[in-house]
């Protein structure tokens, strides 16, 4: 059989541009153009950072214009030339080689930048809650510190997570036909360009750019544990991935942390305008970012997924692939739902909204109920700062059970502790800061095990779909936590709902309990199991050959 040649563009560990020229352009013009934004913000120092009611300079009009030729520029220089299929090339190298690989160097780096990468995503929308307070007290928005305001300040992360929705399908999709790699670059850079929603004078533009944001939020959390999948060898998948969840806990901290530090000083705006170095950084990383060799075998490429495997220690074998297994599943969206996989997608859709609930519900709005329970605005970020450093540790637990003692029952233990958590937090009610150590038990939860809970979906999903479908099964998970986002936060914006603590936990804590059953009959053991493997005895059980 004609090998494939690697490109002449490549670079080490094939490493690869379609368009390289392209790429760097657009990432230097999306760079400039958020420069461009920051005169008018530090201009405006003395007047504590205050915008609202400035006028859109000619410096700011070029940066937009900038921002929007370099997104479409780097989007080309990822997109990939057509790659002839190779003939029989599902044939010729065993995928399961990867799992049976040992951990080296190759691995941590990887493990490391994604662990990045996935901070830097989730400091996206964690920040949507801190950030609120201070716009609607700058713009006269409706809030619980604002009740009569005119326009409700929840539009704000309406905005955002209604884009993290259409940023988990089109992510999803994007990533099985440019690839897993190129999907995460082009989120990061997209986490540039939203950065000058910093630098708005005007609330309309915030829910913009804040909705733009979430097209790129939406969609690299599922494609980098759908990388990571394909990646790591399977007896090491689950915990390490879970691991590399904990950091969804870890930017909690962070961004809290950076909110208490920062916001007194900069104002809230400083808070996006941080988009810009943590995007640059992501980009510059880009280098152990590795395309997944499963996702380049499904492709036709077979010479670069020969040079990955070989990055990874994978023996390169010339004997049947388990990758027959998947040849018949069609790349669309409703083949997810589809037997033998609609149990799977329906229930992990149940468990991402109720996740979706509580992350947008209970997690968004407890930084402003704690202050107009009393708490002063340092006390509050504060406080749940706090929360998140005691619950930590546990995430190092959950990684441990999850891939040494069983997947299906650690993500039924988890969200069923979650969802008592919550009820029981709804029968506290506000009573419950009058007592301190009740209020930080109580709060460990909700923050940090939702966000255990968010992980544990998100490497399941990950798991559970072929890879011919697998970025769009792990967008779907994606899509469906910010479904539930979308719905509590439309609720709080319509004034259907009040965003009270008891309120927003009972709203939260009834779907997960559901999805702990929904786990419990449909859902599958994929501790230390090959992809291919687990993929395969789905349809055998349902009865269908491949």
């Amino acid at each position: 059989m004609r090998q494939q040649r690697p490109s002449s563009r490549s670079s080490l560990n094939a490493i690869t541009f379609p368009h390289p020229a392209a790429f760097w352009f657009g990432t230097a013009a999306t760079t400039v153009g958020v420069i461009l934004h920051l005169p008018m913000y530090l201009g405006a120092h003395d007047m504590g950072y205050r915008l609202v009611g400035m006028p859109i300079d000619i410096p700011m009009m070029i940066g937009m214009a900038l921002i929007i030729a370099g997104l479409v520029a780097s989007l080309y220089g990822l997109y990939p030339r057509a790659a002839a299929a190779t003939a029989g090339r599902v044939a010729q190298i065993r995928v399961r080689a990867l799992d049976e690989a040992p951990i080296r160097a190759a691995h941590i780096g990887l493990l490391v930048v994604m662990a990045i990468a996935v901070t830097i995503d989730v400091m996206k929308p964690t920040t949507l809650a801190f950030v609120v307070p201070g716009m609607a007290q700058e713009y006269g928005l409706r809030s619980p510190l604002n009740p009569a305001g005119e326009v409700p300040v929840a539009y704000l992360p309406l905005s955002g997570i209604s884009g993290t929705v259409l940023g988990s399908f089109l992510w999803g999709w994007l990533g099985d036909r440019i690839g897993r790699r190129a999907s995460i670059l082009f989120a990061g850079i997209i986490f540039i360009g939203t950065s000058i929603c910093g630098s708005m004078p005007e609330y309309n533009w915030n829910f913009l750019m804040c909705f733009i944001m979430g097209l790129g939020v939406g969609g690299m959390l599922p494609i980098t544990y759908a990388l990571l999948a394909e990646t790591i060898p399977a007896r090491h998948r689950g915990w390490l991935m879970v691991v590399i969840g904990g950091d969804i806990a870890g930017a909690y901290i962070i961004t809290s942390w950076l909110a208490a530090e920062l916001v007194p000083h900069f104002s809230w705006r400083i808070l996006w305008l941080l988009g810009l170095p943590t995007g640059v950084l992501l980009i510059l990383l880009n280098h152990w970012i590795p395309e997944s060799p499963r996702y380049l075998l499904a492709s036709g490429r077979e010479a670069e997924a020969r040079a990955v495997m070989d990055r990874y220690g994978a023996a390169i074998v010339e004997a049947p692939s388990e990758l027959e297994v998947e040849t018949d599943v069609k790349s669309q969206w409703m083949q997810l739902f589809r037997q033998p996989l609609i149990g799977q997608s329906l229930t992990i859709s149940l468990l991402g909204i109720g996740v979706g609930l509580v992350l947008f519900g209970f997690n968004l709005w407890i930084p402003s109920n704690l202050r107009k329970l009393g708490f002063a605005e340092v006390t509050a970020d504060r406080i749940l700062r706090d929360s998140a450093l005691i619950g930590f540790p546990f995430t190092f637990l959950i990684a441990w059970i999850y891939g040494f003692w069983s997947s299906k029952k650690t993500i039924i233990l988890l969200t069923a502790l979650t969802a008592a958590a919550l009820l029981g937090f709804a029968i506290v009610g506000d009573s419950v800061v009058s007592n301190r150590a009740l209020l930080y038990a109580l709060l460990v939860i909700p923050i940090w095990g939702i966000n255990s809970v968010t992980a544990v979906l998100t490497v399941y999903s990950s798991e559970i779909y072929p890879t011919r479908i697998r970025s769009r099964g792990t967008g779907l998970a994606a899509g469906a936590s910010k479904a539930g986002g979308v719905l509590i936060i439309a609720l709080v914006a319509l004034g259907v709902a009040v965003p009270s603590l008891a309120g927003t936990t009972l709203v939260g804590g009834i779907p997960m309990a559901l999805a702990a059953v929904a786990i419990l009959v449909f859902g599958v053991e994929t501790r230390g199991r090959a992809l291919e493997q687990i993929t395969a005895a789905e349809f055998k059980r349902a009865g269908i050959a491949p």
